[in-house]
């Protein structure tokens, strides 16, 4: 048998075998690589060259590099993979984590923007996604997420006084797609016949945001790669230019970290293999809080982005009612609940709202009573007796907005081929996708790429766990605390 000799493995050029290397861009650099293998392949068979059959590139030409892997990022990548464009994306933890999977899953249509009694920015700019998410929850518009897990198709709206007549109509009046429905004594669920004020009906459904990762991320597995901040280096022109990204191997002591962080992944021995080069026409950062580093390592500010914490309440119980809604005081919502099922089979409520950002500044135990005693005066008839209780903190990142108030819509930093993106609300997330691809300049759609060129054994990132299953510390009813009698904060 001929001996045909070790494989040749193409390198970057480097200054040592470039000649005057900066004079030359990543482009250039890349095109003589192609070149090479051009003439590797035309030569195979017939020359001398044939002694080097095999070909391992460490570089990988792309359209798109993505850095993030919750909702905004995975919804954009399904779409450029649909688009036939060659992209990939890069998540350093598990999927979801932060905001994604702490999120609630309420498809807001823009009915919350309106209980001042004005037709806000951000209710028009909202109002079109519950029938986007209901098209695409339906298999009926892409991407397909009829495997999705829905928590339900629609939420309850209530106060502890009587509504105004002008509930019913807020939706019709300002144009909105989830316009309230008023739900008569008899219709109401159990725990809200105790509420004296009118009880109403909106169509916004609750999805379970674990669940839109693991479609997402199974639709496009071959696509998602697992990597170490510390091994990732950005080569730029300029900032926020970026030429080429060197991505060194996982090594397995890294599995310390995901195991800490409650997700086992066991690395292969290929994790530790050939570093890979990516050479992208665009790099995508929709890593939420993350951003900031992604945007400090391609030498650009770090100002561009505000975080808004929240500090989210969770009980759970087996006696506990599946229910989601949201409690309604003026233009305040006081309390949005929503509701899951735990790996023990429990029900657990998410509460949220304004007790959530009056308990920013509370610590757990403070938080805790209040929001019993508020949920007390928001449902006369609960019984929270054999419920147990926990908080959890997450930040919401955005783009920095004057006064760090709430934006209004999606927001999009472009600065050289690097966009930072922030969806503001799950719900937005089918708009800034289409943005996105707007403005990488995706006009026409080509036939999806089987392969973007990728190693098959590099290692993929896990899916998140919920705050809820990884919650540490829980307490009973009685534990909680003596009521607090003084108005909340």
């Amino acid at each position: 048998m001929q001996n045909h000799g070790p494989p040749l493995i193409l390198q970057p050029i480097g200054p040592e075998d470039a000649g005057d290397s900066s004079s030359r861009s990543a482009a250039e650099q890349l095109e003589r690589l192609r070149l090479v293998e051009q003439v590797f392949n035309l030569l195979g068979g017939t020359g001398r060259l044939t002694t080097y059959p095999t070909i391992r590139r460490t570089f990988v030409d792309l359209d798109v590099v993505i850095f993030g892997g919750g909702a905004a990022g995975l919804w954009l990548l399904d779409e450029l993979t649909r688009c036939g464009q060659r992209a990939v994306l890069l998540e350093a933890n598990a999927l979801g984590t932060g905001q994604t999977v702490a999120a609630q899953g309420i498809i807001h249509g823009g009915l919350k923007y309106t209980l001042q009694g004005l037709l806000t920015n951000s209710a028009t700019s909202i109002r079109e996604m519950p029938a986007i998410w209901r098209e695409c929850l339906n298999g009926k518009r892409e991407p397909n997420l009829s495997a999705l897990r829905r928590r339900s198709d629609e939420c309850f709206l209530w106060r502890t006084e009587s509504l105004s007549s002008r509930l019913g109509m807020l939706g019709a009046q300002f144009g909105l797609r989830v316009a309230p429905q008023t739900v008569s004594k008899d219709d109401r669920p159990e725990i809200l016949r105790g509420c004296p004020g009118t009880v109403a009906r909106l169509p916004e459904q609750v999805i379970s945001t674990v669940s839109l990762i693991e479609v997402l991320a199974a639709r496009n597995r071959e696509r998602l790669l697992m990597v170490d901040p510390a091994r990732v280096a950005f080569e730029c022109e300029r900032p926020g230019a970026v030429e080429s990204i060197r991505i060194d191997g996982l090594h397995p002591e890294l599995s310390g970290t995901a195991l800490a962080a409650g997700f086992v992944q066991t690395f292969p021995p290929a994790a530790s293999a050939v570093p890979l080069t990516l050479w992208p026409r665009a790099v995508v950062f929709t890593a939420g809080a993350g951003n900031s580093n992604l945007r400090r390592s391609v030498g650009l500010t770090t100002e561009a982005m505000q975080r808004r914490p929240l500090h989210m309440i969770m009980l759970r119980s087996e006696r506990l009612p599946m229910f989601q809604g949201h409690c309604v005081d003026g233009a305040k919502t006081r309390v949005t609940i929503t509701s899951e099922v735990d790996s023990e089979g429990r029900t657990v409520w998410q509460v949220g709202g304004q007790i959530a950002e009056d308990g920013v500044a509370w610590d757990e135990r403070t938080l805790l009573t209040r929001a019993r005693e508020e949920l007390r005066a928001v449902l006369p008839n609960i019984d929270l007796s054999s419920v147990e209780w926990s908080t959890y903190r997450v930040d919401r990142a955005e783009g920095i907005i004057p006064g760090g108030k709430r934006p209004e819509s999606v927001q999009i930093r472009r600065e050289g081929n690097c966009l930072t993106a922030w969806p503001t609300k799950l719900a937005l997330v089918p708009q800034l996708s289409a943005e996105l691809c707007r403005q990488i300049g995706i006009a026409d759609c080509k036939s999806p790429i089987d392969s973007v060129g990728v190693p098959r054994d590099w290692p993929r990132p896990t899916v998140a766990l919920p705050p809820w299953e990884t919650a540490t510390r829980w307490l009973a009813d009685r534990d909680v605390g003596p009521a607090i009698r003084s108005k909340a904060a």
